[in-house]
């Protein structure tokens, strides 16, 4: 079941590329979109991990991805790459009123996931061992 915060299949062509490739010694039981899917809802509800719906990959595996991604700079470089898309459709659609601006971008390309990650790249993340937060 898809949330509001799932990846559209336009937004996964965009990311997808940037997701490191790691060679496979076995097949993954999740997939990398499924995992983002799990990051997404997590910041976008400001959840905790643990409470991640059971149709999603398990808290654990996400955040290990998160975490992972985080420190590798990845968020940082979908970040990167969403802006760009974004100033790109800036440009082919010069929009003169700024609050139709932001509309349009939103709900034609992956605004709101720039959004969520830069607002999620500057924040601390719990500590695997006793889960608190820094």
């Amino acid at each position: 079941m898809p949330y509001s915060s799932s990846l559209t299949d336009k937004e996964w062509e965009i990311i997808e590329p940037v997701l490191p490739q790691k060679k496979q010694t076995r097949p993954p039981k999740w997939t990398k979109r499924q995992i983002l899917d799990g990051i997404f809802y997590q910041l976008k509800n400001r959840c905790n991990w643990c409470d991640l719906p059971k149709d999603l990959p398990p808290y654990s595996t996400v955040f290990w991805h998160y975490k992972q991604w985080r420190e590798t700079g990845v968020i940082e470089q979908m970040m990167t790459t969403l802006h760009g898309k974004v100033r790109e459709y800036a440009k082919k659609n010069k929009v003169d009123n700024p609050t139709n601006h932001r509309l349009r971008l939103q709900s034609r390309i992956p605004a709101m996931r720039v959004w969520i990650l830069k607002g999620s790249a500057h924040k601390s993340v719990p500590t695997a061992s006793n889960g608190t937060w820094r």
